[in-house]
Formats: C-alpha cells, sequence, structure tokens
C-alpha cells in the first residue's frame, strides 16, 4: 500500500472540491506517501501535508468573498485574477498561517507541477526543506495571462495545468503505479479546441513553444482523461470526481456554492474510504 500516491487536478475555486477529499482523509489520518499536485490541487494540497484539519475551508470558502483574493482589482493592482501575493504571502504567513515546519519534516514527497515557459514543458518541483514551497505553489498556480510569470531557480514558471494537467504519468514514472486521482471536472468532460491563439501569440510572442502548449492543451487533456477513465476501469486507479450537478466555475466566490462543492468532495473520500478500505488504510498514518 506504500506504494499508491495521490494526483490532484486543479481548477481554480473548483479546487474546494479537492480541499473537501483533503480534509476527510485529514480526519482519518490517512497520509499518502506520495502527493502530486497542479494548480489549485498543488495549493490545497499544503494545507494537507501541514497536517492542518479545517485551514483550506477557512481560506478557500472562508475568505472568497475578499476582493485581496479574487477580483478585477488585482488585474489593475498586480497583473493577476486572483491575488497572488495575497494568497501565497499574507495570508500562510500571517493571516492563516501554514505549518511549515510539518511540512519541512514530513516524510511524505510532495511534487509540485509548473509549466517552464520557454520550452513549454512539464517542470517538477520536489519540496525539500530548502525550498521555497510557496513560490513554488504559486508558480503552479499562475494562470496565463491572468497573472505574471513567476521567476523560481532560474526558471520562468507558470500554471502546471498546461503541460501536465493530471499527471498521473509522472507518478507512475517515480515509483506508484497505483493512484488515487482527484478531478475537479464531472465524469465525462471535455475540452473544447483552444479559442485564443492569436492572443496567446501576441501576449507569448518570445516563447513559442509555451503558445503551443496552450493550443495542445485540450487534446493533451481529453487524451489523458480517456486514459484515466482506462486506468480506473482496469482498477489501478481510483478516480474522485464532483457530480454533473454541481456547478462552480473556476472564478466562483458564492459562498453557498462553495461550500456544497467542498462537502460533495468529504463525501466521496469518504465512500471511496468505505468501499475501498484496503486502498485506504490507517497504515498511511505511519507517514510524518
Amino acid at each position: 500500500m506504500n506504494s499508491i500516491g495521490l494526483v490532484l487536478e486543479g481548477g481554480g475555486m473548483r479546487g474546494v472540491y479537492t480541499a473537501g477529499v483533503l480534509e476527510y482523509f485529514l480526519e482519518h489520518d490517512i497520509h499518502f506517501p506520495y502527493v502530486l499536485g497542479v494548480s489549485s490541487g498543488a495549493s490545497v494540497a499544503c494545507s494537507y501535508l501541514a497536517r492542518q484539519k479545517g485551514r483550506n475551508k477557512k481560506v478557500n470558502i472562508g475568505m472568497a468573498g475578499d476582493s485581496r483574493f479574487l477580483s478585477l482589482r488585482n488585474l489593475w493592482r498586480e497583473k493577476s485574477l486572483f491575488g497572488m501575493n495575497f494568497l501565497y504571502d499574507e495570508v500562510p504567513n500571517h493571516l492563516v498561517p501554514l505549518d511549515m515546519d510539518q511540512m519541512n519534516n514530513s516524510s511524505q514527497t510532495f511534487v509540485i507541477g509548473t509549466t517552464d515557459i520557454k520550452t513549454g514543458r512539464p517542470h517538477y518541483i520536489y519540496h525539500q526543506k530548502e525550498e521555497d514551497v510557496l513560490t513554488a505553489v504559486r508558480a503552479s498556480s499562475s494562470l496565463p495571462m491572468l497573472a505574471p510569470v513567476v521567476h523560481y531557480k532560474g526558471f520562468q514558471l507558470l500554471d502546471g495545468g498546461v503541460s501536465d494537467p493530471i499527471p498521473i504519468h509522472k507518478s507512475i514514472a517515480d515509483g506508484f503505479p497505483y493512484n488515487v486521482i482527484v478531478l475537479t471536472r464531472p465524469r465525462g468532460y471535455r475540452k473544447e479546441p483552444f479559442k485564443l491563439g492569436k492572443l496567446a501569440r501576441k501576449y507569448y510572442k518570445n516563447y513559442p513553444g509555451f503558445v503551443q502548449a496552450l493550443i495542445n492543451r485540450p487534446a493533451l487533456y481529453n487524451k489523458t482523461m480517456a486514459e484515466v477513465e482506462k486506468l480506473e476501469e482496469e482498477g489501478q486507479i481510483k478516480v474522485l470526481r464532483p457530480g454533473a450537478s454541481l456547478h462552480v466555475h473556476r472564478t466562483e466566490k458564492d459562498p453557498v456554492k462553495l461550500k456544497e462543492m467542498y462537502q460533495a468532495g468529504f463525501e466521496d473520500a469518504s465512500h471511496l474510504h468505505h468501499e475501498f478500505p484496503d486502498w485506504l488504510d490507517n497504515m498511511y498514518s505511519s507517514a510524518t
């Protein structure tokens, strides 16, 4: 069972579903040895790895109405729709502190998926004590054309969901053949072709590899989803995903909808735990 990884998709505010899943895992001492997240998946993973129950709910639902969290004002002030300085500095360092000592001393492997805009290829960051995890997660969560490029250890990085939106193959390559995958879209969802190619070419005119990654993303996402569904049928992975009746947008701020999405994630994790106890055994609690 120590060969089971946890892979977390992004999705902006839809990430509250993932937060609900992780809250259930925390409450039941289910600690995966390997956690790989992209974008909002990487962001909510931090509270899980820090073992801070309730923190994701406090931040991602309790603060969602704060204009510093998400607003057009942020675009004018810091060229980012989501308030990246607020979310990755003020909140974790001051308002709702993230327990960095717990994260740094955990035996769990935390991998953060980002995209190198020079190449358009995935760039994975393995969290270690010396890593600036908040900057790494900020890079993973920085949406193209809606957030500034993040400079990190000589790399120029943006949203990890562009180049590897559901990094199941990375988890397998890292030695975890069995995985629990948390998605933020309902079963059967597929992306439509990218429609902002002209704007992207202008915006990132010096980064043709990244532009191509943006254009290719829908096809990559849809291919990966087909592979995920196949692996799910074969029993190699378990997948948690919100139901089609939950309508939460990437930029959702309605606390009622966010709470409903969060609770759905919590309940779905509970169902998985009870249906497949061998997958979610308390032996995970030995990870410290």
